[in-house]
C-alpha cells in the first residue's frame, strides 16, 4: 500500500465521523478519487468542501489539489512496483539462505528511499535548510535508532563548522534545549513521532525561542505537530523483527538531502571546512600511522 494510503488506514481509527467517511472513500477507489472535483468527494461523503480541505491539511497537504497530486504520483509508483515486484517490504524469515536477503534488504531500502522520496515537500526542504544555513546554533534530539541518526547529522555539521550538539541523554536535551533562543533551531528525529523524551526536547526548545523541525514517518503525531515545520518519512515499515532498518534508512536520505541542501546553499563558505576537516583527519592520523576512512 502507497504511504498516503496506508496513513489513512492507519489514522483511522483517529479521525472524526465525516473525515472517516472520506477516508473510507479514498482507500475504497483511489483511482477514481484522482479524477473527481471536490465537490463531488464532498457530496458522495455526504460533506462539504470545507471539511475536504481540512481532512487534507490533517494529512499534511496544502489543500484538495495538492492532495490529488500526490496521491496520483503515489499510485503510478505503486503501479510500477507491482510490475517489477517491488511494492512490499519483506520481513525476516528462519532459514533464509544469504542470497535471498541480499535481496530482500536491497529490495526493502530501495522502497524506503523511493516511498519517502514521494513524500517530500520541496518548500518545507527549502525552508529547512534555510533555517539551517542561519542558526546560530543546531541541537539534534533522537532516542535509540533516531539517535543514530542525530549522531550521522551532527559529524556531517560538524565537519562544516556548524555549532551545533546532539544529545542521546534525555536529561542532557532538556538541558541544552533550555539555552537555546531566537535564532537557533532544535532538530527532533523520531520515527514514531511520540517518543516522549523528544516531544519533550522540542516543546522546550521552541519555549525557548527557538525554531523547531521534526523528522517522523508520514501521517498524524504529537511530534509533528509540536515542530514549526515537520519532515516526513516513509511510514510502511511494521513489525518488530525488522529492526527499523528502513525506517533508518529513509531517514538517513532526508539527513542527506538536507546537509547537501546545505553544502550547495552556502558553497564557498562549508566547501573550503569540509575540505579542511578532511585534510586535518588524513594529517594526524597519519602522524600517529592510523587509518582513516
Amino acid at each position: 500500500m502507497a504511504p498516503i494510503l496506508n496513513a489513512l488506514d492507519h489514522e483511522m481509527s483517529k479521525l472524526s465521523h465525516m473525515e472517516r467517511k472520506l477516508a473510507e472513500r479514498i482507500l475504497a477507489s483511489p483511482g477514481e478519487v484522482i479524477h473527481m472535483g471536490i465537490r463531488e468527494l464532498a457530496e458522495q461523503c455526504g460533506t462539504s468542501p470545507a471539511t475536504v480541505t481540512r481532512f487534507c491539511k490533517v494529512f499534511h497537504f496544502k489543500g484538495f489539489p495538492d492532495f490529488k497530486v500526490k496521491l496520483a504520483a503515489e499510485i503510478a509508483q505503486s503501479d510500477h512496483g507491482l510490475q517489477d515486484g517491488s511494492s512490499s517490504y519483506q520481513d525476516i524469515v528462519a532459514g533464509n539462505p544469504l542470497s535471498v536477503i541480499v535481496e530482500a534488504m536491497q529490495a526493502n531500502h530501495l522502497a524506503s528511499i523511493r516511498d519517502t522520496t514521494s513524500l517530500l515537500n520541496i518548500e518545507r526542504l527549502e525552508g529547512v535548510v534555510d533555517l539551517l544555513c542561519k542558526a546560530r546554533r543546531i541541537d539534534l534530539y533522537g532516542m535509540a535508532t533516531s539517535s543514530i541518526v542525530a549522531q550521522d547529522f551532527y559529524q556531517k555539521l560538524i565537519r562544516i563548522g556548524v555549532n551545533c550538539t546532539a544529545f542521546a541523554d534525555s536529561h542532557m536535551q532538556i538541558t541544552s534545549a533550555s539555552t537555546l533562543s531566537k535564532g537557533d533551531v532544535a532538530f527532533a528525529i523520531s520515527y514514531s513521532g511520540e517518543t516522549p523524551e523528544t516531544i519533550d526536547a522540542l516543546a522546550c526548545a521552541g519555549a525557548s525561542g527557538a525554531s523547531t523541525i521534526a523528522l517522523t514517518s508520514y501521517g498524524s503525531s504529537t511530534l509533528a505537530t509540536k515542530a514549526d515545520i515537520p519532515l516526513f518519512s516513509s511510514s510502511l515499515e511494521q513489525g518488530m523483527r525488522r529492526g527499523d532498518m528502513a525506517s533508518r534508512i529513509a531517514q538517513l536520505h532526508i539527513i542527506d538531502i538536507l546537509f547537501t541542501g546545505m553544502v550547495s546553499t552556502r558553497f564557498k563558505d562549508y566547501i573550503p571546512k569540509l575540505e579542511q576537516s578532511y585534510l586535518n583527519v588524513q594529517q594526524y592520523r597519519h602522524k600517529r600511522g592510523g587509518q582513516t576512512k
